[in-house]
């Protein structure tokens, strides 16, 4: 397929702000692409490879505009000023195509694969030569790119494709491209298949076929995890859940499935990323105390100080999630105990739709419970309120953040908020929310990304929903500070204005705040009032982050 196609495609897509115009856009498409390569499909949410594959593109703003200069013959130096001035590499590229004198000798009709091959060339490079290399398979297709096509291949080489498209509306244009619109089920049994498989192109392929069913749990793949949905207080909790419910500590640490068979156990965190590497004590630990020949089971890893033995909060080892040096080292600087809470597969069998109170029981079973190793996730069963608030306290005094209450009878259910359990934490208000722009200090910040405007999101579009400035340190030795926060947020910048930057939507954090109120200067609608930085979450992605319509019920409960 002609690349010039898909970029028809984006441009549509990203002239309708509508959902259901970008839906019936997309499954237009889809009954193009029926005929075609499945993965072209990849390219429709900027990626190159399936949701669960960790691989990225991984180029930087200067190496694209290396391989820009190469692919046009202006200067590096004319490009940045380009750059400046328009705040988008893509607009950048596409203006400098259309002046491009002609194309070369050996330029040709640009084609989606020969897109998927090139990008996909990029991750494998290593060792001398890598940059040029790099810079020259950019380079070729931009040589034999149309300027709308140069302006969307820039844009999904930064990761940064702007065209609104979630996992939702993919899933819905799925539907309608292979089912009946208005068939209820059709869109249960696509979602479901996606949570199962995380690959967007296999549940189209298969969809297509009329074989979603034959999708099943892969314990080589991660599975997205089930997510929880916040409540204020006990009577709310056993309202969503039903009495009795199940309490459980809401550990203060970061999700890992964990996946055994016969090749080994894989770790997985819930932007599912391979971390088995990083976490060899885990590795033994699972070997050492569930019996199983092959399952999948969802826990809570916390860290502990190796002297005294006292659980610490997230942030002291949130750093091993990504580190992948001196790993002997913070292991035994930075513990870990994990805590199992559920069970989607064992022994061959997918326990997805088995009731929790099962799940639980069989977890019983084939866990070896060893403190400060792994062991089951403390828990009561109850229809007490006072029970209930008592296990709460204790889980608050021992430095967890709260309890989870959960429904007996409910399927385990990847990907989803639907109320099968809910979380209760200490009266703070706060969301996850996702760096979109950061903007320089002045003074003695100057030279640091001191205020970032952060945004929730809507259907596969991020809404801004205001700017945080506070919560950091201006010393390093002090706790996280702006320092580092510049360090990690500069490979990301995608675009530039004065002061302000544009980055890629990748860095997650907790905010607190005051209250939440109506506000036109953000296009959410809303703005936190008194917003504060409080953690950097590693463990999460864009796909994790507050909705608006979690936004919108937290300003209806306060007024």
């Amino acid at each position: 397929m002609r690349y010039s196609e898909l970029a028809e495609v984006y441009k549509e897509l990203a002239s309708n702000s509508k959902t259901l115009k970008k839906t019936e856009i997309l499954s237009e498409f889809l009954k193009k692409l029926k005929k075609e390569n499945k993965e072209i499909l990849y390219l429709l949410r900027g990626r190159i490879f399936p949701d669960y594959d960790e691989r990225e593109i991984g180029i930087s703003t200067q190496l694209t505009i290396k391989a820009l200069s190469k692919s046009t013959g202006h200067s590096d130096k004319e490009i940045v000023k380009r750059f400046k001035f328009l705040g988008d590499l893509g607009k950048v590229a596409e203006e400098l195509t259309k002046g491009k004198r002609q194309k070369t000798l050996s330029s040709s009709h640009l084609t989606c694969e020969k897109v998927i091959e090139n990008l996909r060339k990029l991750t494998e490079f290593t060792g001398e030569g890598t940059v040029e290399k790099k810079i020259s398979l950019i380079a070729e297709l931009l040589t034999s790119a149309s300027p709308e096509e140069a302006l969307y291949l820039t844009r999904t080489i930064l990761g940064n494709l702007r065209i609104g498209i979630g996992e939702g509306v993919l899933r819905d244009a799925i539907v309608w491209s292979c089912f009946n619109k208005e068939d209820k089920e059709a869109y249960i049994s696509v979602q479901e298949a996606y949570d199962k498989a995380t690959d967007f192109a296999l549940v189209f392929e298969q969809a297509c076929k009329g074989k979603l069913k034959e999708i099943s749990l892969n314990t080589e793949k991660p599975v997205k995890v089930m997510l929880f949905q916040k409540v204020k207080n006990f009577e709310e909790a056993f309202k969503k859940v039903g009495e009795p419910a199940a309490f459980e500590y809401k550990y203060d640490g970061f999700r890992m499935l964990i996946h055994k068979d016969k090749k080994g156990v894989r770790i997985f965190t819930r932007r599912l990323e391979n971390v088995s590497a990083q976490f060899p004590d885990v590795v033994e630990y699972v070997r050492e105390n569930v019996k199983g020949k092959s399952f999948i089971i969802d826990s809570e890893a916390i860290g502990f100080n190796p002297k005294t033995k006292k659980y610490q909060p997230f942030q002291s080892v949130s750093q091993r999630i990504k580190r992948k040096h001196n790993i002997d080292k913070l292991v035994k600087e930075l513990p870990i105990e994990i805590n199992v809470f559920d069970i989607l597969y064992y022994n061959g069998k997918s326990l997805l739709k088995e009731p929790f109170k099962e799940r639980r029981k069989l977890l019983e079973k084939i866990i070896i419970n060893k403190k400060y190793h792994l062991k089951l996730a403390e828990q009561i069963i109850t229809s007490n309120k006072k029970e209930a608030e008592a296990f709460y306290h204790r889980a608050v005094e021992e430095g967890q953040e709260g309890v989870m209450a959960k429904n007996l009878s409910a399927p385990y259910k990847p990907g989803s908020r639907v109320g099968y359990g809910v979380k209760i934490k200490p009266e703070e208000n706060d969301f996850d929310l996702v760096i979109v722009k950061a903007e320089y200090g002045t003074g003695k910040r100057a030279g640091w990304l001191t205020s970032y405007t952060v945004a929730c999101r809507d259907k596969g579009r991020l809404l801004e929903i205001g700017k945080v400035s506070t919560g950091l340190k201006e010393k390093e030795e002090q706790g996280l500070s702006f320092k580092e926060m510049t360090k990690k947020l500069k490979p990301l910048i995608t675009g530039e204005k004065g002061r302000e930057v544009e980055v890629k939507p990748e860095l997650v954090v907790t905010v607190t705040y005051q209250n939440v109120q109506k506000s036109p200067t953000y296009t959410s609608g809303y703005a936190l009032r008194f917003p504060r930085f409080t953690r950097l979450r590693p463990d999460r992605s864009r796909d994790d982050i507050a909705t608006l319509s979690e936004i919108e019920k937290e300003y209806e409960k306060e007024k």
